[in-house]
């Protein structure tokens, strides 16, 4: 049985097209169900419509600060589409933590660092500022605690000196779509298990190589 995957989306869904094209695979694990958005001009919508994916839209602004108010209606669409997994692809919301928990283990998210480094907001000027040579993405559990619940899964991409924001961002974007559908592979397939705060994945093996920047010759 294919474990059934929400996405949410608040933009453009770049992530989410991703997550689509990999779920269209008749091994893959998880089939994604419905994608739900917190804005009605959210791009990714017609993305998702385009795959034959349905759609929702949860609108946010009129909850205002009331996190509550806009799970609780969230939880209830989640829960009469048979929602087990969910995939965050650019959703601009935070979460209570009593939503948070409710999903703990069953909740990704996608962040361009290489967590525990730059968490939050302007990731890749953060990253440039610090002058690191190597940055990337992280797929990680949803906690209560902004972009910092256990990691699932990273990719690296080297950071040269001509970088801007912009470069940085397209090269990691690259990163993100190769990664997040392989973590989401091993959530619902079961190869994911929690130790605490720690993640571990079975039948795993190192690439065999390095990422080394700047390369010398």
């Amino acid at each position: 049985m294919k474990r059934r995957v929400a996405i949410l989306i608040s933009g453009r869904g770049s992530n989410m097209v991703a997550l689509i094209q990999a779920a269209s695979v008749a091994e893959f694990p998880a089939e994604i169900v419905l994608v739900i958005s917190n804005r009605a001009d959210a791009l990714g919508l017609a993305k998702a419509k385009a795959s034959g994916i349905p759609t929702l839209v949860i609108e946010s602004k009129p909850f205002g600060g009331d996190r509550a108010g806009f799970e609780a209606v969230l939880q209830s669409t989640l829960d009469g589409h048979g929602i087990e997994l969910i995939c965050l692809g650019g959703f601009m919301r935070l979460f209570t933590p009593e939503f948070a928990k409710r999903w703990y283990g069953r909740m990704l998210n996608i962040h361009p660092s290489l967590l525990p480094s730059f968490p939050g907001l302007d990731p890749h000027g953060q990253a440039l500022r610090a002058g690191v040579k190597i940055s990337g993405a992280t797929v990680h559990f949803v906690i209560p605690e902004t972009d910092a619940g256990p990691v699932v899964m990273q990719g690296a991409v080297p950071v040269s000196d001509r970088d801007t924001r912009e470069t940085l961002s397209e090269r990691i974007l690259e990163v993100e779509h190769r990664i997040y559908p392989d973590a989401l592979r091993l959530l619902a397939g079961g190869k994911i298990r929690l130790e605490g705060e720690i993640c571990k994945i079975e039948q795993t093996a190192g690439s065999g190589n390095f990422l080394i920047s700047p390369a010398v010759t």
